[in-house]
Parts: structure tokens; sequence; C-alpha cells
């Protein structure tokens, strides 16, 4: 097992995507148009001929190269067509920090490491039935919180309207969730280009009077459908709108080979909430390693201490 470091110009792109293609664990986010999109000079550690591959998604400040997680971006880490022990895992990561001795990554439900200090939440459903029997899981109260959004005849629809989708998302949660403007845009750019490669669904919840309830962008291939972005207004809530938009998706999508992805929440009632749909968890490896000089750990505290501050 040979594993070699690219940079984003050396790597051949259409290998990259065949690998991801032929990957068990393959993701979304792993593909080489995502990363371009979220990650403009992300590298990768390759094996062998593409048998797998690792995309490292770097940065740079003050003289400090570090991996870290871009955002819309749940899970990266190793993807190939292979069982992922902790050898090969640990392989690639000892490789990675050679190269950029600071990061703080998510690697993919796949990859068991030693490196893992947390492990995070995803839930995920099976589509792969009839409506009636995925039905069957739903909890009680979300039942009745279904019925009592139809008693107020909200209606369920697909639309193109990503710029609303966005900005409904960015004024409802920029106090609770920092996104840079610029993921921001990175991010409406993919989503412009998965609308035409028909990968993009936008749907939302509006009332009989047209107001808007909920509105949510999620994203397809041929395995999953991503929950990426999902905005609950005040009147919303009291409507049961996100209920109903998950409920109607999923009976949109019923009896097909998919995967809802929740993408999950370290947040115990988001978590519940996926669950009263019969979600799953499957969780995915955190991986955070210092091994900067001294000097540069005490640099980078000071910096981070500062930002919190601030």
């Amino acid at each position: 097992m040979e594993i070699y470091y690219r940079t984003h110009a050396q790597i051949d792109k259409q290998k990259w995507d065949s690998c991801i293609d032929d990957a068990h664990n393959g993701l979304l986010y792993s593909y080489s148009f995502y990363l371009d999109a979220m990650s403009k000079n992300w590298s990768g550690l390759i094996m062998d001929n593409y048998d797998a591959v690792m995309p490292l998604t770097s940065n740079k400040k003050f003289g400090i190269s570090y991996l870290h997680q871009p955002f819309f971006t749940q899970q990266l880490g190793i993807f190939g067509n292979l069982s992922f022990t902790e050898d090969i895992t640990d392989a690639f990561v000892k490789k990675a920090v050679e190269l950029f001795p600071f990061a703080e990554i998510n690697l993919n439900y796949a990859n068991e490491c030693k490196k893992t200090i947390a492990k995070k939440s995803n839930c995920i459903l099976s589509l792969n039935n009839s409506f009636a029997e995925i039905e069957k899981n739903f909890k009680k109260d979300l039942i009745q919180n279904i019925k009592k959004a139809n008693k107020n005849n909200l209606i369920y629809t697909a639309t193109q309207d990503i710029e609303t989708a966005i900005t409904s998302y960015k004024k409802n949660y920029f106090k609770k969730i920092h996104i840079p403007q610029k993921a921001y845009y990175n991010f409406s750019l993919l989503c412009g280009s998965l609308l035409k490669k028909k990968q993009l669904l936008v749907r939302k919840i509006i009332s009989p009077n047209g107001q808007l309830l909920a509105i949510a962008i999620f994203l397809k291939d041929k395995k999953r459908i991503y929950n990426i972005m999902s905005t609950t207004f005040n009147e919303g809530r009291k409507a049961e709108a996100n209920h109903f938009l998950l409920y109607n998706l999923i009976k949109e999508f019923c009896g097909q080979n998919l995967i809802l992805d929740f993408e999950g929440s370290e947040i115990p009632s988001i978590n519940f909430f996926y669950k009263k749909f019969g979600a799953i968890e499957q969780p995915y490896p955190f991986v955070k390693i210092n091994q900067l000089p001294l000097w540069q750990r005490s640099f980078k505290y000071a910096y981070d201490s500062l930002k919190k501050i601030i």
C-alpha cells in the first residue's frame, strides 16, 4: 500500500470522481466539483492508483497551515471500495499530519481511527420501502403533528428559489451559527451548479394564503438525499411546518434505493426530532491533532482566546 500526496493541480479529477463513484462510502461532499466549490485549494492523499482517496481541505493563518472542515461539508475522510480498518485509516491520517501538523476534521462514518476524540451524531433513514412501511416507525406525536398540519391546510411544494432559501437561513440563524459570507456565496454557486445537474431539491411549506412557513435545500446523489439547509419561521413552528415538510419529502421519494441523510446534530432536541421519523444513528469520527511547535501552539491558543472575547 502506497499513499501519495498530490496538490490540487496534480490530481486527476476524473480518476478521483471514479473512485468516489465506486466507493461503498462515497458521499456527495467528496466529489471534486463539491470540493472545488467549498475548499478552493484542496489537495489530496491517494492510495496506489486512486484505489482510495482522502481530500485535504486546508487553510493558512499567520503562517500556520492546517486542516479544517469546510462549511456545508459534514463528513470527509477516506473513501474507496475497501474496508477502512484502523490501520488503513491511521496510515492516511499519519501522512496528512506530516503535511499539516494541526487538524480539526471530520472523517466519515466508515472510517475507524485511533485518533478519534469524539463521535459526532448523524441520523439516516432508508427510503427503500413503501411509505406505509416507513410510516409504521413514525412516533405517535409526529403523526399527531401531521394531522394538525393537515387541518391547517398547509401546502408542500417544489421551488427553484435558492436565494430565498439561503437568505432565510442566514436571517434566522446568524446568531446561533457563524458562517462567513464567502461560504454562503460559494454554497449558492454550488447550488446553481447542482440545479443544472438535477441534484438540487428546494422544498417549501406555505399557508393557504401564501405565507412562507418553512423552506429547505436538499442535495441529492445516487445514494442519498442530504438535508443541508432548513429554515422554519415562527408561524411555521406553530403550524408544525417542519414536520410536514419532511413527512412529505419522505412520501415523495419513498420506494427508491435512497437514504435520507438528516445530517444530524450535536443538539439533543434536534436529534430527537429526526428520530421521530424512524431515523437511526450513523455517527462519524471527529479528529483533532496538534503537533505544532510549542511557540506556535501558544500563539494559536492566544489567538483563539481573543476570538472568543471579541
